[in-house]
């Protein structure tokens, strides 16, 4: 699996750019392509999969990008209008630097401009070329992006994230806490709508609206240079921005600065956590990681899981923006101010809706009679299991490098992995740590006798969803199989021994 948010709207080693996976959508509906071979470039894709998935690096120090291809080669082009892209490198040629322009007509479509030949990008089946010195239809692209549509909008001048409030989105957590912090983007027209995770949208004018309207769509823009980021137009020609002291977001400005700019982050999964003892773990008293609520009561019994990529480890994020921390003596202390050794821990699944979790000091949490958790126990029994439950995601969406998984049809519920288009699927989680799921057409999952998946039950079938890395999880089935999904589109509780056909963009 390579398509993953990361690194959309984030600094790429050190402070040389940002970079965005977006796919590249010509007048005649097909998609801009690097072949796996010889380094072909045509524009002949019908859908947005890996080949038609294109890196766009930004430079901090001027208004360009770079182009880069799945096979992490960078597009240039001659002043014969040649393309090709070979490059393993970014140099000093600036055939590899292209501006990216914004059609006049407000349809969104962008130009990408050769910045030493000020030829533009063109693309008809085989025949990509950039030579024309004018813009026509021929000249104009739609950007879509190339990511998982459930994400945290960041505003790059306050600072924060946006989130549901008052009927509004406000640019004001510091956190992305809860669902009201989860915001779809929903490709449409090719246009972009900012969807909440109660099913509305964000109107230009900074209320939300039950249905998709022209007044809900904006024209997605890519700023390089000083300031980069993500800018979103509306129909009137405004941009986006975070408005007064609730820093809500409406169209208002006709110029993009620091405070129209936004980038994208991926939804982090936060979970509420329960002990053996039936407690919920919470930091309600403190800085004692303790488990001591009956109840959810609210934020602090809620964490954000955080993976580590280096170390294959994670980070527990509390409401009080600090992180779990192993301290002398083996207790677990809401002190961490950063993520280090003290504050990473592996995370076990057992297969049976818990998880066990080891802290630096290779010793297993438990909680003591207190409620306070410890890393004392050399092994895992019973009282070292914790049962997970996400609240952050009431419905998630699943994304493999074949396409989304949704249903086939209403007709025939059974499920694929290769649609165009993405399908939410809700989550019911069960009291034993395992979820019911459920599908558009408002029957629960299960399977047929093969082992596919169909969303025909009218009760909740227990499956197991498991963190993997920080936006990929393993569904285990019922049958104790996970869902694995193939090329041609099957999606099926058959798989034993993990592989990439088991991992899903979530």
């Amino acid at each position: 699996m390579s398509a993953v948010n990361g690194i959309n709207g984030h600094k790429y080693g050190g402070v040389h750019f940002h970079q965005w996976k977006v796919g590249l959508l010509n007048a005649s509906q097909k998609y801009l392509t690097a072949e796996t071979f010889g380094f072909k470039v045509n524009a002949s894709g019908t859908a947005l999969k890996k080949k038609q998935t294109w890196t766009l690096e930004q430079d901090l120090t001027e208004e360009v990008v770079y182009i880069k291809s799945h096979l992490n080669r960078y597009m240039a082009a001659d002043k014969y209008g040649t393309v090709t892209c070979e490059a393993e490198e970014k140099d000093e040629d600036p055939s590899q630097k292209f501006a990216v322009e914004y059609a006049k007509d407000g349809s969104g479509r962008w130009a990408i401009r050769n910045v030493v030949h000020g030829n533009y990008l063109t693309g008809n089946d085989d025949n990509v070329k950039c030579f024309s010195k004018s813009v026509t239809d021929g000249e104009l692209w739609f950007g879509q992006l190339s990511i998982h549509p459930q994400v945290n909008l960041y505003n790059v001048n306050r600072k924060r994230y946006a989130r549901l409030c008052d009927d509004e989105l406000q640019v004001t957590a510091v956190i992305p806490w809860g669902q009201e912090s989860l915001i779809i983007l929903h490709f449409e027209d090719g246009k972009y709508a900012l969807k909440t995770s109660d099913d509305r949208f964000l109107h230009r004018e900074g209320h939300l609206v039950n249905a998709l309207e022209e007044d809900a769509k904006f024209s997605l823009e890519i700023r390089s240079g000083a300031n980069s980021g993500l800018a979103f137009r509306d129909n009137a020609g405004t941009y986006l921005t975070a408005v007064g002291a609730t820093a809500t977001m409406k169209g208002r400005n006709k110029t993009v600065g620091k405070d129209e700019l936004f980038t994208l982050e991926d939804t982090k999964p936060q979970v509420v956590l329960t002990a053996y003892n039936g407690k919920k773990v919470s930091i309600k008293q403190g800085q004692d990681v303790s488990a001591n609520q009956e109840e959810e009561e609210g934020e602090t019994e809620i964490f954000q899981m955080e993976y580590v990529k280096e170390s294959d480890m994670w980070a527990f994020r509390t409401c009080s923006n600090k992180y779990w921390s192993y301290e002398s003596g083996g207790g677990i202390m809401n002190v961490g101010n950063e993520i280090c050794k003290n504050t990473l821990f592996d995370v076990e699944w057992q297969g049976d809706g818990s998880v066990t979790i080891k802290a630096s000091n290779n010793n297993y949490i438990f909680n003591k009679p207190t409620g306070c958790l410890f890393a004392l126990s050399e092994s895992a029994t019973e009282k070292e299991k914790f049962k997970v439950k996400m609240v952050n995601r009431p419905a998630i969406i699943l994304r493999s490098e074949y396409g989304f998984v949704g249903l086939k049809s209403f007709q025939k519920p059974e499920y694929n992995c290769n649609k165009t288009c993405y399908e939410p699927i809700f989550l019911e989680p069960q009291e034993n740590g395992f979820y019911g799921l459920k599908g558009n057409n408002g029957k629960y999952w299960g399977l047929n006798e093969e082992s596919h998946v169909f969303a025909d039950k009218d009760m909740p079938v227990n499956f197991l969803l498991e963190f993997r890395k920080q936006d990929i999880i393993t569904i285990k089935a019922p049958n104790g199989m996970y869902l694995k999904g193939e090329q041609n589109g099957l999606f099926r509780a058959k798989g034993e021994d993990l592989d990439a056909g088991m991992l899903w963009e979530c």
